[in-house]
């Protein structure tokens, strides 16, 4: 099959737009054009690669199509920034809310000294962002997953801990004893996929939620939550450790649930990759718990 990067980039441009109109757009070309060329790529696969619809989606071999034409564009766009200043190179990263709050920023503060390079977070679950792995709409993953995504290579970061905690008001208010009424306790949850608290409940032998359970979808508003007594919740202690410090939360058991990180990312030959790489190896050892053994493989 003979693969032409302008077919592949309209491609890409479809998967990411969901319209030929907004492909044409991006790629500053017609909307003939890019169905001209999707028509050549899916006459040389022999097989649909695009759904018509609204929106327009890649199908099972056009999604692996996606993923190629997006490291195509990678190594298109490194080699052209090193003969043109003006071209960038587009590092899309998923990476979970509590470490993109805490420990991943020092990787931040790292490629805010890469000329020519930009990166473009997609904050996911740590448990759900090798999704975005295999759709290809990520070059690496912060992830809870240690089997390799096809095509990836993945390596062990380390633990971030998390511990219940309130403010200590509220954990006057629900002191039952020399514990808590963990079954009638407001708690909070990040989403629909945090079982933090859940899984907590459950080694107490509360099987479901409390009659209370405050939602909040992001790490820095859901650490305030915790801290204006909204509720209990397991928090980073890697972001919490101040509060603990200055009397602004309390710790309400000695449990602790350890969330192992790994790092995945495609396994290509791409300087920017391995330098990323480089730096989020650093900042884990820096910030994270030692990974198990039985993690390190």
């Amino acid at each position: 099959m003979d693969l032409n990067p302008a077919q592949l980039d309209a491609l890409v441009a479809i998967a990411e737009s969901g319209s030929f109109e907004a492909a044409a757009r991006q790629l500053h070309v017609t909307p003939s054009a890019i169905s001209q060329r999707i028509k050549a790529l899916e006459t040389a696969a022999g097989q649909v690669l695009i759904t018509r619809g609204t929106p327009c989606r890649a199908t099972g071999r056009g999604r692996r199509l996606v993923q190629l034409g997006r490291q195509t564009r990678l190594l298109y766009e490194e080699a052209g920034r090193e003969v043109r200043s003006d071209t960038a190179v587009a590092v899309p990263v998923a990476v979970n809310a509590d470490s993109l709050t805490t420990w991943f920023r020092q990787v931040l503060g790292v490629v805010a000294d890469w000329p020519g390079t930009s990166i473009c977070l997609y904050v996911e679950d740590q448990a759900y962002s090798q999704e975005l792995l295999r759709t290809g709409d990520a070059l690496a993953a912060v992830t809870s997953d240690p089997t390799a995504v096809q095509g990836c290579t993945v390596e062990a970061l380390g633990l971030l801990r998390y511990v219940p905690a309130a403010t200590p008001a509220f954990a006057e208010r629900w002191r039952h004893g020399r514990s808590f009424d963990w079954a009638a306790m407001p708690t909070l949850v990040f989403n629909d996929k945090d079982d933090l608290q859940p899984e907590l409940l459950r080694r107490r032998g509360v099987t479901s939620l409390p009659p209370v359970v405050h939602r909040v979808p992001s790490s820095a508003d859901f650490h305030a939550a915790v801290l204006l007594g909204l509720g209990w919740a397991m928090v980073p202690l890697l972001q919490a450790g101040e509060d603990f410090a200055a009397g602004r939360l309390e710790r309400l058991s000695r449990d602790v649930t350890d969330v192992a990180l790994y790092w995945q990312r495609w396994r290509l030959d791409s300087p920017t990759l391995v330098d990323l790489t480089t730096a989020v190896r650093t900042a884990a050892r820096r910030q994270l718990r030692p990974p198990r053994t039985a993690d390190r493989g």
